[in-house]
Parts: C-alpha cells; sequence; structure tokens
C-alpha cells in the first residue's frame, strides 16, 4: 500500500504587531486610601514599587469587559474587524471559570467565531507567551490573524492586610494582533520556567480547600527579596539572549518594556543590561500598578499614546512572574 504524502500548512517568513488597545480600571486609587490595613504610608509604597495610584475596576466590570474593550481597540487600530482573526489567546490569571475557556467567549463577543480560541495561565509572562505562540502560528501557515490579549482583574485576589503584594496590584488589559509582514517584526521568544521557586509567588490555597477546610476566598502573597534578586539577576540575561536571538544589540534598542512589577527592578534590569540613556523605558506602573499579563502592553500603549516613541521602533520586552515563568522578544511597535 503506497500511502499519500501529506500536505503541511506553511506560512509567511514574517510576523509583526498590526494593532494595539489597551483598557485600564476606571477607579484611580492612591496610596492613601491603602495604608491603613498594612500599617504603612504613601511615602514607603513609592519608595518601594515607585507606585502613586494604581488602576481598580468596578465591582460590575469583569476580566473579559477589560479584555473585551482592548481587543475591539487593537482590532480598530490594525484596520481588521473580528471576522479577521483565526486564532484569539487569552492569558489571565484572574478569570473565575476553569472552562469553558474565557478566549471562546471573547472571540464571539467581538464576532471571531469561528476562530480558534484557548486560554494560557503564565501569569506576568503570559502576554509575551502569547506572542511567541502567535507568531509561530502565522509563520506555520496555521493562522493568518491572531488576537493575543493580556487581561487581570487583580484587585479581586487582594487581601487589604498583606504587605507582600497588595497594595501592587490594578486592574486592567492589553491586546494586540499579529499577522504577516513582508519584514521581520517579531524576533525570536526566549523563555522558560523555574518551578522550584514556585512558591516565592503563589495563591495562598487551592479552591479545593475554600470548598472543604472553609479556609475562605484565596489571595496573593510574594516573597518580596526572593523575588526581587530573581528579577533583577535572572532576567537581564534572559533579556540578552532576546536581543541576541533578534540580531541586535542594546544601542539599537529604542524602547524597553519590562513586567510592570516594581519600579526597582525596572531601574535595575536598565543597570544590568546597560542601556542607553536614549532608551525609552516603560514606567507605567506608576499610574497604573502591577497588572500582570496586562502590564507590558498596557505600558506599550502608553509609550505610543503619549508620544514618547513612534511607530516602527525596536522595543525589548520581557515578562517574568510567578512559576517562576518568564519570556522575552525584541518587537516592531505598531
Amino acid at each position: 500500500m503506497t500511502r499519500p504524502t501529506l500536505t503541511q500548512a506553511t506560512g509567511p517568513a514574517h510576523t509583526r504587531i498590526l494593532g494595539l488597545g489597551a483598557v485600564r480600571g476606571e477607579r484611580v486609587v492612591p496610596n492613601d486610601d491603602l495604608v491603613g490595613p498594612i500599617e504603612s504610608s504613601d511615602e514607603w509604597i513609592r519608595q518601594r514599587t515607585g507606585i502613586v495610584t494604581r488602576r481598580r475596576a468596578g465591582e460590575g466590570t469583569d476580566v473579559l469587559d477589560l479584555a473585551e474593550g482592548a481587543a475591539r481597540a487593537a482590532l480598530e487600530h490594525a484596520g481588521l474587524t473580528g471576522a479577521d482573526i483565526d486564532v484569539v489567546i487569552l492569558s489571565t490569571v484572574t478569570y473565575f471559570h476553569q472552562t469553558p475557556a474565557g478566549a471562546a467567549i471573547l472571540a464571539d463577543r467581538i464576532g471571531a467565531t469561528p476562530a480558534a480560541a484557548y486560554d494560557i495561565s503564565a501569569a506576568c509572562a503570559g502576554y509575551c507567551y502569547g506572542i511567541g505562540q502567535a507568531d509561530a502560528l502565522v509563520r506555520a501557515g496555521t493562522a493568518r490573524h491572531v488576537l493575543v490579549i493580556g487581561a487581570e482583574k487583580m484587585s479581586e485576589f487582594v487581601d487589604p492586610t498583606d504587605r507582600s503584594i497588595s497594595f501592587l496590584l490594578g486592574d486592567g488589559a492589553g491586546a494586540v494582533v499579529v499577522g504577516p509582514s513582508d519584514t521581520p517584526g517579531i524576533g525570536p521568544t526566549v523563555w522558560g520556567s523555574d518551578g522550584s521557586q514556585a512558591q516565592a509567588i503563589r495563591q495562598t490555597h487551592s479552591w479545593l480547600a475554600t470548598r472543604d477546610e472553609g479556609a475562605g476566598w484565596p489571595t496573593l502573597r510574594q516573597e518580596g527579596q526572593s523575588v526581587f534578586k530573581w528579577a533583577v539577576w535572572q532576567m537581564a540575561p534572559v533579556a540578552q539572549k532576546a536581543m541576541d536571538a533578534a540580531g541586535v544589540s542594546p544601542q539599537d534598542i529604542e524602547a524597553f518594556v519590562p513586567h510592570q512589577a516594581n519600579m526597582r527592578i525596572i531601574d535595575q534590569l536598565i543597570k544590568q543590561l546597560r542601556l542607553p540613556e536614549s532608551v525609552v523605558v516603560g514606567r507605567d506602573i506608576a499610574d497604573t500598578g502591577n497588572t500582570s499579563a496586562a502590564s507590558i502592553p498596557l505600558a506599550t500603549e502608553r509609550l505610543l499614546r503619549e508620544g514618547q516613541v513612534g511607530s516602527g521602533a525596536l522595543a525589548l520586552q520581557i515578562g517574568f512572574g510567578a512559576g517562576l515563568v518568564y519570556a522575552a522578544q525584541v518587537v516592531v511597535l505598531p
């Protein structure tokens, strides 16, 4: 018996980000609103994190509402409609349904059905994970246009009395459309994980404990010093590998958009990478807070909206967080 040779999908040689959109929580929450339960001060929070305010969504707004707003803005920026999207990737750790995937519901909301749709859980690295997957899907010929969304309502996981992470967190969503390009617009993704340090950033307990042991609503905790050291010393080499893989040097980078975890971490990464003073740095954390998977596209949107960097600029982006997981790539801004 002679079996036929299978035809494999093939796609374009290059991809790029075609459009970007962002939505922040509608409430502005200053430090003074949070310091009582943690027996702290506005000055203490600013010195430790660089955060002045954070954006949080109201009770009537959920993760999919935030994601939908960002997705629609990204489609408009790209000059596309939901019908043009072949795959929807939603990165989030704050969507409360195990199934069905939030991405499928989102695809329906924006008119992308029957696009493939799935959620990924990679915490603060989730957006960069999604970019890596979208780039591969388009170049493989599996999709032509992929919608990647990082969306979080982190305020749902806040313990107001926790001094390790609660005052850092904000709500928002950022989305991009990835599609074919005549020239390279997304460099190779450098990514990985270290599960041996899973306790460094964690949920206090499982949902089973909530049900079976009456443990109450789980919230987030982190080992601040451990996370700081890991981010500063382990993530700089990852960012450098992403530049090496893309064939660029720090002198070629026009914008640096790290996960908005902590302003001190951002400052230390700049020093470790020896980035020129001319590089524009995303510092959206000061006004938006740490929005996990949404933080990089939110910070990127702000740089573009405020004219700090222009379309076509080379940007180095790196996400890192709970897992511990990480991912980085160099991209051409839309």
